[in-house]
């Protein structure tokens, strides 16, 4: 086998187990659907694919002359390197900072919350009234209830400000309750499918099925909006348990 295929398999190779590790770990720990499709990250991971699993690999293919010495080879490569691991940089520290870490119920609407949607006072102000649903370097997505507070004056507070771009209550890990808690204020606002008027007829038509699939009546009050920036999904509740049953794309 010549020196350019040799440099440019074990190049790849190295390439996807470092990408593997990664996304892998990312994928495992924090998006895992819908939370890769509702944080809108695969554009970030399009491009780093793209810098070491095709270029990185393909540069080492072209400079991998058996003209030239062992040291200007290995400093060409170490180039390469370079630059697929500030590209893996950018990519892993993207991801974290809007990796997901709560599924929120609050009001009438589920919402993704992601790391980068809180702000530090907020967290530390979590961290002191309410550690145990407050978010720390470890935490793993969960799904919480987030009420408005029971002080009338703060929750109009809350509501006001977040008309005007202030931060919502789904961004106040002080306020937040275990899921179980918010599960009969939920089963209320529960809509049938045909009450949605954020699906096209074709959209409808195609979740009707979806959810005829899983067993459970399409023409209940059994569903709910979940939104994560611009994209939506369609949560499905079984009712005798008041569990998620699925989460499904409308296109």
């Amino acid at each position: 086998m010549s020196l350019r295929l040799q440099a440019f398999g074990l190049h790849l190779a190295g390439s996807a187990l470092a990408l593997t590790l990664v996304l892998g770990a990312f994928w495992l720990g924090w998006y895992r659907w819908p939370g890769w499709y509702l944080a809108g990250v695969l554009h970030v991971v399009g491009i780093v694919v793209m810098v070491d699993l095709v270029l990185g690999p393909s540069l080492t293919l072209i400079v991998a002359n058996p003209g030239k010495s062992r040291t200007e080879l290995a400093r060409d490569i170490a180039i390469i390197v370079a630059v697929q691991l500030i590209a893996l940089g950018y990519g892993s520290v993207t991801l974290w900072q809007g990796r997901p870490l709560y599924y929120t119920f609050s009001v009438d609407r589920l919402e993704l919350v992601q790391a980068s949607d809180l702000r530090w006072d907020d967290i530390v102000a979590g961290r002191r009234e309410n550690p145990a649903l407050a978010p720390w370097w470890y935490s793993l997505p969960r799904w919480i209830w987030a009420p408005l507070p029971d002080n009338p004056e703060e929750a109009k507070k809350i509501v006001l400000g977040s008309a005007f771009g202030g931060t919502d209550v789904i961004q106040m890990p002080r306020y937040f309750r275990p899921w179980e808690q918010g599960l009969p204020e939920l089963r209320e606002r529960l809509v049938r499918l045909d009450e949605l008027h954020y699906f096209s007829p074709a959209e409808k038509h195609a979740l009707e099925s979806r959810i005829a699939q899983l067993g459970l009546p399409a023409d209940q009050a059994n569903t709910m909006l979940m939104w994560g920036g611009s994209r939506r999904v369609l949560a499905v509740f079984d009712l005798r348990t008041q569990q998620v049953r699925a989460l499904i794309r409308g296109n």
